[in-house]
């Protein structure tokens, strides 16, 4: 019988790499293989190092939206 902290292994999952580092990602870490990458990936969403390109608009063109 199985200890209700254990969790079943599912054997047909594929086997997720590190998106830092590529080596294979650590259940205790997932998405990551270790805390450093984890660490490295904070670092980056801290710094702005994921962003999201914005498009400004332009002067004189209309706003999406009429303020009254």
């Amino acid at each position: 019988m199985t200890s209700p902290n254990k969790r079943a292994v599912n054997d047909n999952r594929i086997a997720q790499k590190c998106p830092i580092c590529s080596q294979p990602a650590e259940a205790q870490w997932l998405p990551f293989c270790s805390k450093r990458c984890a660490d490295v990936d904070l670092h980056r969403w801290l710094n702005g190092g994921y962003a999201i390109p914005a498009v400004e608009a332009e002067e004189g063109t209309p706003a999406d939206f009429d303020e009254e």
